[in-house]
């Protein structure tokens, strides 16, 4: 008899530890869908991507990636400032937290920049203002950049959105 219960009760513990009920105990993280858009970057943005990567290179951090999702975040600042004719960081509460919900970032930071001819002097003028320079040194992993000109004055304007995922 007992040749026949021993494998019947382990039938039975194997068919009850493996049910296909739920388990209330188990906790479903929902993650934030990443909305991945194209975003086709001007010579003169990927240059900028470039002179920020090279600089964080040669103090010893490491490269950002580009996402292009921040990078149209960043263009939609642009066309805001050129616009209402100003340059700031309006919004920039909204803007990082569609971020943050959009792509699951866990931190946001920004740089803008106006009437910058070249990538080269914008980054410079970054790096020797503290707070752009603090941006760029950030402890960071990627982002986007969007540069788009006044049709009305031809001024450039720069905004540089930071994301640590």
């Amino acid at each position: 008899m007992n040749t026949i219960i021993r494998p019947l009760l382990f039938f039975v513990a194997i068919i009850t530890m493996n049910s296909c009920s739920s388990d209330s105990d188990t906790l479903e993280v929902e993650t934030p869908s990443f909305k991945a858009i194209n975003f086709n970057y001007s010579e003169s943005e990927i240059e900028t991507m470039n002179l920020i990567n090279t600089y964080r290179v040669s103090i010893g951090l490491n490269a950002l990636e580009k996402i292009g999702y921040i990078s149209h975040i960043s263009e939609q600042h642009d066309y805001y400032m050129i616009a209402n004719n100003v340059v700031n960081h309006n919004n920039f509460v909204s803007r990082s937290q569609d971020i943050i919900k959009t792509i699951g970032a866990k931190m946001v930071a920004e740089n803008i920049a106006y009437n910058y001819k070249t990538p080269e002097a914008a980054v410079k003028a970054w790096l020797l203002s503290f707070g752009h320079k603090e941006n760029i040194e950030g402890n960071f992993t990627h982002f986007g950049i969007a540069i788009r000109k006044d049709p009305a004055t031809g001024r450039n304007y720069y905004t540089n959105i930071f994301v640590k995922m």
